[in-house]
């Protein structure tokens, strides 16, 4: 087991007092209305810590989307009282956004252990992999529609540093970091927010078993042709290809996971 320490609006409100004068005017002399500080208005009083509970949220879902939850087989915990210090908070917004991020999914109070961050099942991911997949291929069609041949071309830049001269395999660490950055370019190449925002979601999870499978030989061996492919049919603005390439591409990551998943920590 291992720790992870690291990472009001004025509503315009219509003028009608004349009326209220007017009115006022035709009835028997009233007792004078009660001014804002008399009345009993139902204002409950803002608590100055309510306002961190939505940047720690952010700040903490950030720090675990970029975690590598799967390159160990121990769980990923946290501590209250080292996210309490490192973003300067209380505890009480701590435990607010923990309990945001638990409904969410993405972290799980254990009793007498503390905060775990979730991992998926083998199948969970493998379903996540073709959820990402419909979604990337969805970019790809988009891609070819919308964006700039430049932006198209700056995809090459991913893989700049690999070929025949310097293969994958031989630096894998590297090529991964290409690899994921390649596709979240894909994704926000789109141009749509909502593409972005339904792989925020499972970026944590896919991310992960990419990283963890690109080092298998017979992965890293169709990852740069596979990748270059996508590349040239956005170039060309041949959707239904790019389309096409960039599904397959990431079904063939889903049936790796689904065959080998139990002997990648292994």
């Amino acid at each position: 087991m291992w720790y992870a320490k690291n990472f009001p609006v004025n509503n315009p409100v219509k003028d009608d007092s004349h009326r209220r004068r007017f009115v006022v005017s035709l009835r028997k002399p009233t007792k004078a209305l009660p001014n804002m500080a008399e009345a009993d208005i139902a204002i409950v009083r803002i608590a100055p810590e309510s306002s961190f509970k939505n940047k720690a949220y952010d700040a903490l879902k950030e720090a675990i989307l970029k975690m590598d939850i799967y390159s160990t087989p121990e769980p990923v915990m946290l501590d209250e009282r080292a996210l309490s210090e490192r973003l300067g908070v209380s505890r009480t917004p701590i435990r607010e956004a923990i309990a945001m991020l638990e409904q969410d999914g993405f972290v799980k109070t254990v009793p007498r252990r503390g905060i775990m961050v979730v991992r998926r099942t083998k199948s969970e991911i493998v379903d996540m992999i073709r959820a990402w997949a419909a979604l990337e291929s969805m970019a790809a069609r988009l891609i070819t529609t919308t964006a700039r041949k430049k932006d198209i071309t700056a995809l090459r830049d991913f893989f700049k540093d690999f070929g025949k001269d310097r293969l994958p395999e031989d630096h894998v660490e590297e090529y991964s970091r290409a690899n994921i950055a390649f596709h979240q370019a894909l994704i926000s190449l789109s141009e749509s927010p909502v593409l972005v925002d339904l792989t925020n979601d499972l970026l944590l999870h896919v991310r992960g078993y990419r990283q963890l499978t690109i080092g298998r030989k017979d992965r890293t061996a169709t990852s740069l042709p596979e990748h270059l492919g996508i590349i040239e049919a956005l170039e060309a603005r041949d959707t239904e290809l790019a389309e096409k390439r960039a599904r397959d591409h990431t079904l063939g990551l889903a049936a790796y996971v689904e065959a080998h998943g139990q002997e990648l920590f292994t």
